[in-house]
């Protein structure tokens, strides 16, 4: 509905006719990125170091949990690159309008040498780096701080850890606060973008005002979904389906199973939603529970394998409209702080615009005025990620229990003996 209104509010009040309402538009769609803008640092800070503080010590999780892990790391980085080879064939980004009128300050990111952006990733004053919100050196040290966690004794690292989770749960209700504004949100970025396009604008070597130019925005918009759209489809057929034929596993058999989960993220843009169903029936397909319970879980915030690649898709997509050409080394090095970003907000609805407001500013790239050209669609594309996300976790437990030589076994039997819970 937000969307839908902002695209006919927007178009029926163009900016130069209506310069009260086009500003109405803009406080809207900016208080909204404001506000994701301040869950940035203690969001990412709190959720890194308890997802690194638990499982950075493979000895700690096992076998099974190194399997995992290593597992999610290869199916998340084949996601990453095809992320990035769709966003630069068909370059969505590209006639895209983008508001650059606050990012004066921003540092374009082809101006730093490879060297500068490796000598950005050591820290050295953190408040300063959350202050300006430089992300990346944040990043590094709240995965330092958490590998450090794990090699100190109990008595010190569960006070710490205990800490870090609350504030991360807390985190998560106040991220759930502020994406109940959503709706709003929406509507601000569709009509704000919409009735900045309404006013006129020449658009590839053509003027044009009204429907005419709205018509054009839309269309641009629609490239970049279908663009996203692409990209995961060839993610399912690259790298899924190729997983499946590998291990043994029958497509046709594994999409019959899960299906119900896989439609209900679509439906409704949440993993969390889908959740209760894909264990019930990936354990009916053939996981033993104790592995379904495990691997789906931490593939929660672990494998996220649409998300990931709609994070490279989304920020190159930025880069685009604003005209900044990102050498292949600064985007791989985007690629190595989206693998580490991505870690532990699985569960948090638009995790993705904090992730993309915070590692844009730190390769150069307009974040605020980014986010706020991409939220006017971005219920569509997270519908089509957040199911691909549930696929890839049903599928990774069913590889891991093939992969533990478990898989189609019967649980073990309770003791008759034992007393009822």
């Amino acid at each position: 509905m937000g969307l839908g209104l902002g695209v006919v509010c927007g178009g029926f009040l163009p900016r130069n006719e209506f310069p009260q309402a086009y500003a109405l538009f803009k406080f809207l769609s900016s208080a909204f990125i404001q506000l994701i803008k301040g869950l940035i640092v203690p969001l990412l800070f709190s959720t890194i170091v308890v997802g690194v503080a638990q499982t950075g010590d493979l000895k700690s999780v096992g076998r099974m949990g190194g399997k995992s892990l290593l597992y999610f790391e290869a199916v998340t980085t084949a996601a990453l690159f095809i992320g990035l080879f769709v966003v630069n064939w068909l370059r969505p980004g590209d006639g895209l309008p983008i508001d650059l009128s606050g990012e004066d300050s921003v540092e374009l990111a082809t101006q730093k040498s490879g060297w500068e952006i490796a000598l950005h990733l050591f820290p050295y004053n953190l408040i300063e780096h959350a202050a300006r919100g430089d992300i990346l050196p944040v990043v590094v040290f709240a995965t330092l701080f958490g590998v450090s966690l794990t090699r100190v004794g109990p008595e010190f690292r569960r006070p710490v850890l205990g800490f870090f989770e609350a504030v991360s749960q807390v985190m998560f209700k106040y991220t759930d606060l502020v994406m109940r504004l959503t709706p709003l949100g929406v509507f601000g970025a569709m009509a704000y973008n919409v009735s900045h396009m309404a006013a006129g604008k020449e658009l590839d070597g053509v003027w044009r005002e009204g429907w005419d130019a709205v018509g054009y925005l839309l269309g641009k918009y629609a490239a970049l979904v279908g663009s996203l759209y692409l990209a995961l489809i060839l993610l399912l057929v690259l790298v899924f389906v190729p997983i499946m034929v590998v291990t043994g596993i029958r497509v046709g058999r594994f999409a019959r199973a899960i299906r119900e989960p896989a439609a209900t993220a679509f439906s409704t843009a949440s993993s969390e939603a889908a959740l209760p169903r894909l264990l019930e029936d990936i354990v009916a397909f053939g996981v033993p529970r104790r592995v379904a319970s495990f691997v789906i879980p931490t593939g929660y915030s672990f494998n996220l394998d649409g998300s990931t690649l709609y994070l490279v898709v989304a920020s190159l997509t930025i880069a685009q409209a604003a005209g900044i050409e990102m050498t292949l080394g600064e985007q791989l090095a985007m690629l190595v702080t989206f693998m580490l970003t991505s870690k532990g907000v699985a569960g948090v609805p638009r995790a993705t615009l904090v992730i993309i407001a915070g590692t844009c500013a730190s390769f150069g790239l307009p974040g605020e005025a980014g986010v706020a050209m991409l939220l006017a669609v971005d219920e569509i594309m997270d519908m089509a990620r957040t199911m691909v996300n549930v696929i890839g976790n049903g599928l990774a437990a069913v590889v891991i229990a093939k992969w533990e030589k478990v898989f189609g076994d019967p649980e073990p039997a309770t003791d008759a003996t034992e007393p009822a819970p």
